[in-house]
């Protein structure tokens, strides 16, 4: 019953921007705090970023800081990841998936889909 749905993935020159969605269905997204995670090929996964069920604190991997932004809107059961000046080295699979409780410190336990990100001139 509960699901996560990424939208927004694509291919982009580097330098450009993207916007990633992360619709929740199934349960009160207000009770959970949600990350973004990546893979590319070869690769293992890795964090991305993560927001607190409210929305009060976030987390960011030091390879994207300063570059994307998370952020959520409960009202709409949807967290976004703006992607700005983007590398071919973010090019991977990205998923947003929801943690066990409001805590981004808590494991991570139901993906999306994915969506692809293409980094490339």
């Amino acid at each position: 019953q509960l699901q996560l749905v990424e939208s927004g993935g694509g291919l982009v020159q580097p330098g450009g921007s993207l916007r990633l969605s992360c619709v929740a269905s199934g349960f009160t997204l207000d009770d959970y705090a949600i990350g973004w995670f990546r893979q590319a090929p070869g690769k293992e996964r890795e964090g991305v970023s993560c927001i607190s069920s409210s929305g009060g604190s976030a987390n960011y991997a030091d390879s994207v800081k300063g570059r994307f932004t998370i952020s959520r809107d409960n009202a709409k059961n949807t967290v976004y990841l703006q992607m700005n000046s983007l590398k071919p080295e973010d090019t991977a699979v990205y998923t947003c998936a929801r943690k066990a409780s409001r805590w981004c410190s808590s494991p991570t336990v139901h993906w999306g889909q994915g969506t692809q990100v293409t980094v490339s001139s």
